[in-house]
């Protein structure tokens, strides 16, 4: 008499498995990259923290308020994007100076101060964190507002940028004070308002005691 042998198939998934191995098909495959989701924003990002969400330029482009406030695609540097975004104000401040009068560009920058704080707003609301490091709307306005004050001298303007770009990263009283205590669109150009006026108070200082006339 024939007696069969019992069935050794086993089910190839995890769970039918006895020595509970996992398949092949189960794990995913190395080294891909993770995908933003529509609005260019990594959806397994950290949860906090200046660079919990990496914004993409799928990101910047899908809505005006974030392009303005990633300065056209300047805060997507990665490194630096404050400073990155204060260098591109020159070529900018040089355009403006050419086809507006001192009166209209004054205008124009108090405008985009305006613009900024809708826009930062905004985009600091989408990433979740209301000063992300990528928004260099605020640089770039503030330091036009240096640019317009400053003489059109080379060494003048490379004094300018240093000294605001020093002022922007460490922030001493009362930049510091304001940037902890205001959220929002207005905090985050604020504060840099206040290192641009900084700025041109070292400029007169040294103009007044005759250290322009040494650069």
């Amino acid at each position: 008499m024939t007696i069969s042998a019992p069935d050794q198939t086993v089910e190839n998934s995890s769970v039918g498995r006895a020595d509970g191995a996992v398949s092949e098909a189960d794990v995913p495959p190395a080294g891909k990259p993770e995908e933003p989701d529509r609005s260019g924003v990594s959806p397994h990002a950290e949860a906090s923290g200046i660079h919990s969400k990496r914004p993409t330029k799928v990101f910047i482009r899908s809505r005006l308020a974030y392009f303005i406030a990633f300065g056209g695609g300047a805060g997507l540097s990665s490194i630096a994007p404050g400073t990155v975004g204060t260098l591109a104000t020159f070529p900018l401040f040089w355009i403006f100076a050419y086809f507006f009068d001192p009166l209209a560009l004054l205008v124009l920058i108090a405008v985009m101060f305006l613009v900024g704080v809708w826009a930062c707003g905004v985009t600091g609301r989408a990433l979740g964190n209301h000063d992300h490091g990528g928004m260099v709307w605020d640089e770039i306005t503030a330091f036009l507002l240096v640019l317009y004050f400053t003489p059109p001298i080379i060494v003048w303007q490379a004094f300018a940028f240093l000294l605001f770009r020093l002022f922007d990263i460490i922030k001493p009283p009362p930049i510091g004070y304001y940037d902890r205590k205001l959220r929002g669109g207005f905090g985050v150009m604020f504060d840099d308002l206040l290192a641009a006026f900084l700025t041109l108070l070292c400029l007169a200082a040294w103009k007044a005691l005759g250290i322009g006339s040494l650069i």
